[in-house]
């Protein structure tokens, strides 16, 4: 494969993801099209690790909100060997919080985001992923808002 067509393709595997927050159903098939099996997602607040389950912690980390937005930059990807990549991007997110739930109605966060991604017989899969909080505004919800 051409590294720039790898590039690319490791690209577009964050940006669905993100997209995939705010926009689609977060389901196995979601999971699976975007992860490697044994693939770990690290939030500064709570994490998961591998495949099974991870559509469902998504949906469950999301439900403390009304909705949410995600805008990433483009990520800067190295390829190594063997079919294995690093990456990092910047992220702003905003959260919407449920009606009713007193206070300001956003919870903002800059991130920044690394990664990494593998070579599968499916193709490209990220194998890990974490967020580093650089800034908030607002406040996150309160742990008996979470639903």
């Amino acid at each position: 494969m051409h590294p720039g067509q790898a590039i690319a393709d490791i690209r577009t595997l964050l940006d669905r993801y993100l997209i995939g927050l705010d926009d689609e159903e977060l389901d196995d098939a979601w999971a699976a099209a975007l992860f490697t099996r044994d693939a770990r997602v690290e939030f500064p607040m709570s994490g998961h690790k591998g495949l099974e389950g991870l559509a469902a912690y998504h949906r469950d980390s999301l439900a403390a909100f009304a909705a949410t937005q995600h805008l990433g930059s483009a990520a800067v990807v190295d390829l190594g060997e063997e079919g294995r990549a690093v990456l990092r991007a910047n992220l702003v997110s905003t959260h919407v919080h449920h009606p009713g739930t007193g206070g300001r109605p956003l919870f903002t966060a800059g991130t920044l985001a690394t990664g990494e991604a593998r070579l599968t017989g499916e193709g490209w899969r990220l194998s890990a992923l974490s967020f580093r909080v650089l800034w908030t505004e607002g406040a996150p919800p309160a742990p008996q808002e979470s639903r």
